[in-house]
């Protein structure tokens, strides 16, 4: 999949997040020499083609109080897992949800979903309601709870290579 010089500029342009002006496609246009119907069609391309995941408001975690963050790990059984990793990522309080090779010996993990909270007991008790739609499928799991924020950002384009 490839992007060419324009596609390019308007993600440069926006990786950011959209101006906040009444008219943010329009202003964005006005940076590049383009028109705001133009940068509205190659965004909404880019996103049919999965270039852009989505275009959305991202609120501060912390700000809004969900201060316990659990990368919680499970141990279960390959047959099934795609289903059942479906199952976790739609519930409301998972933000990110992964199905990886596991490790072995040292990582028997293969599913892999964020969780925030307002404490770690409200992350813990989160897990207890995944344990109990993995069932059976379970082996194990723990959770990875963050203790100090190190870095936080989204990915962002380098000059052209």
């Amino acid at each position: 999949m490839s992007i060419d010089a324009k596609d390019r500029a308007i993600i440069k342009a926006t990786q950011s997040g959209l101006p906040l002006v009444s008219a943010p496609y329009a202003e964005v246009a006005g940076w590049l020499g383009l028109t705001e119907a133009e940068v509205i069609a190659r965004m909404s391309a880019m996103q049919t083609r999965g270039i852009i995941r989505r275009i959305a408001l991202a609120p501060n975690h912390y700000a809004l109080g969900l201060a316990a963050n659990g990368m919680s790990v499970w141990d279960i059984e390959d047959d099934g897992a795609l289903q059942l990793g479906a199952q976790i990522a739609a519930l409301p309080f998972v933000t990110h949800c992964y199905l990886r090779a596991r490790k072995l010996p040292e990582w028997p993990y293969n599913l892999f979903a964020m969780i925030h909270g307002t404490d770690r007991d409200q992350v813990t008790a989160h897990c207890a309601e995944i344990a109990a739609i993995l069932g059976p499928a379970l082996r194990s799991s723990d959770v990875l709870f963050s203790t100090r924020l190190l870095k936080k950002s989204k990915l962002c384009l380098t000059p052209n290579p």
